[in-house]
């Protein structure tokens, strides 16, 4: 996307970060895709020739992003937002946001860097976009924090490759703009000069959003950026444990060619291959030469008339614990600690036991929750803002720790701690339904209701309970009288 750099720092004079960040994003996108030409393609000299040949790949870039993406943000997150609660969950349903959320996260984890945009569609309704690294581009920022930036994304309009560029940015005062709101200018250009086309007849050049904040959200990985420490933009997950995923994928490579050369091999004496006759005279060998199992011996071996077996010994076990060791070494310098993976004959699997709350894995974790919930509390703002006017209203994100500490751990805790005089009941609610202090006194009145009414019942209940039981025990004597039985009933069941 050089046009869209070109066109913001010649054209429009727009700050930008350096080219050398984007071309490290090509490289981790490379990573992810699991397919790096310059080390999955090599070279094999066999004495005659070279051959080209492909690695064997493991693919644990494009994993690492996948279970970082499965424990921040997955189907137990529940974001709460008071009177707009039942708005916001339309909006993000239609917006198929519980798939769509999670695949940028695993995108923004592998690239470094994704976002979150607002806007109204034709028809009014919040529409919620999914941008990637290589599409964005910031304009200005402070203190690291993303304030002006473009979006960039091609598409097709009559036949021709165009670049829709949308620009939110503040309000220019020589314009007559207000220079404390956000406006969005939508802009097209030519894919191969970069110059500006025309735009579609439903789309507005500039449209102030009147809000006072961004209708943009950045994510990025809670690590610095060590390749440029001035950008804004963040670094892959995996950007400083690339030699560790190389070293994942030649020992992979190195396993399965062991199956691959190690495949048991017969060798044909050159003299007993050669006694087939064609019709024209000509010997032909007897054994199919592209046969992989059977292969003739050199001529000079054409004394020794014995068929040769060759079964090489395949080194699975060393490979195995060189693999367990390179997948060790990769998980701690993705942020995952030691033991988060473990190849075994199925496969690479993933430990899914409770985490210690002082491992790499939960300090990892925890850090990582802030960034995405200081991200998702803006959006659902700016939601409110779009569909409402007004994003006045308390919201509260409750990511899923089931991965940490059980539910029903959490509840027998917090059980005998209010039972102990240790900690509020609304306290309590609070930190087992995951909820806001209102909503917690909310259920606490109703805890209370409940509990009035339950209370009669129980007296009740128990009352006619002793009834029935009294009227069962003598019916049950008298039956056994009736019934002729020699013992005398336990007159204690209905003495009282």
């Amino acid at each position: 996307m050089g046009v869209i750099q070109t066109y913001l720092q010649k054209k429009r004079k727009f700050g930008g970060v350096s080219d050398a960040t984007y071309n490290h994003i090509d490289e981790w996108l490379a990573w992810y895709q699991n397919s790096v030409r310059k080390f999955h393609i090599y070279w094999i000299y066999d004495g005659i020739k070279s051959k080209k040949c492909e690695r064997y790949k493991l693919g644990m870039a494009k994993k690492v992003c996948e279970d970082w993406a499965n424990l921040l943000l997955n189907e137990k997150v529940a974001m709460k937002a008071g009177t707009f609660d039942k708005r916001l969950k339309e909006i993000l349903e239609r917006n198929n946001f519980q798939v769509r959320a999670n695949q940028l996260i695993e995108i923004a984890y592998a690239l470094g860097t994704g976002a979150f945009v607002e806007y109204l569609d034709a028809s009014g309704g919040p529409v919620i976009d999914y941008i990637r690294a290589n599409m964005i581009y910031p304009l200005s920022w402070d203190n690291g924090d993303i304030t002006e930036c473009a979006f960039g994304s091609v598409r097709a309009i009559d036949e021709k490759e165009r670049i829709y560029l949308q620009i939110h940015r503040r309000g220019i005062v020589t314009d007559g703009e207000n220079p404390d709101l956000y406006y969005i200018e939508n802009k097209y250009l030519d894919s191969e000069s970069g110059d500006e086309v025309a735009l579609p007849e439903d789309i507005e050049a500039v449209i102030s959003t009147g809000y006072d904040k961004p209708l943009f959200q950045i994510i990025t990985p809670n690590i610095c950026n060590n390749v440029d420490l001035d950008s804004p933009m963040g670094i892959s997950v995996f950007a400083n444990a690339i030699d560790q995923v190389k070293g994942c994928d030649l020992v992979y490579d190195s396993y399965m060619n062991e199956y691959v050369l190690g495949r048991k091999r017969i060798l044909v004496p050159y003299s007993q291959a050669k006694i087939m006759m064609e019709k024209d005279g000509t010997a032909q060998p007897i054994f199919d030469p592209n046969d992989s199992v059977y292969f003739m011996m050199p001529a000079d071996r054409e004394n020794d008339m014995k068929l040769t077996e060759v079964d090489m010994t395949i080194r699975a076990s060393e490979h195995e614990e060189g693999l367990n060791k390179s997948l060790d070494l990769m998980s701690l310098k993705c942020g995952m600690g030691t033991g988060r993976y473990k190849f075994e004959s199925s496969g690479v699997k993933t430990a899914t036991e409770v985490i210690s709350d002082k491992s790499d894995l939960y300090q990892n974790l925890q850090k990582n929750k802030t960034p995405i919930k200081a991200a998702l509390i803006a959006m659902v703002k700016a939601l409110a803002f779009l569909a409402s006017g007004n994003d006045q209203l308390e919201v509260n994100v409750d990511f899923d720790d089931s991965i940490i500490e059980d539910t029903n751990t959490t509840v027998d805790r917090n059980i005998k701690l209010v039972q102990g005089g240790l900690r509020s009941k609304l306290t309590a609610i609070m930190e087992i339904n995951k909820c806001s202090e209102a909503e917690a006194k909310k259920e606490l009145e109703r805890i209370g209701q409940d509990g009035q009414i339950t209370g009669q019942d129980i007296d009740w209940t128990q009352e006619d309970k002793d009834e029935e039981e009294e009227e069962r025990d003598t019916e049950k004597n008298h039956v056994g009288f009736r019934k002729g039985e020699e013992n005398e009933p336990d007159r204690k069941s209905t003495d009282r």
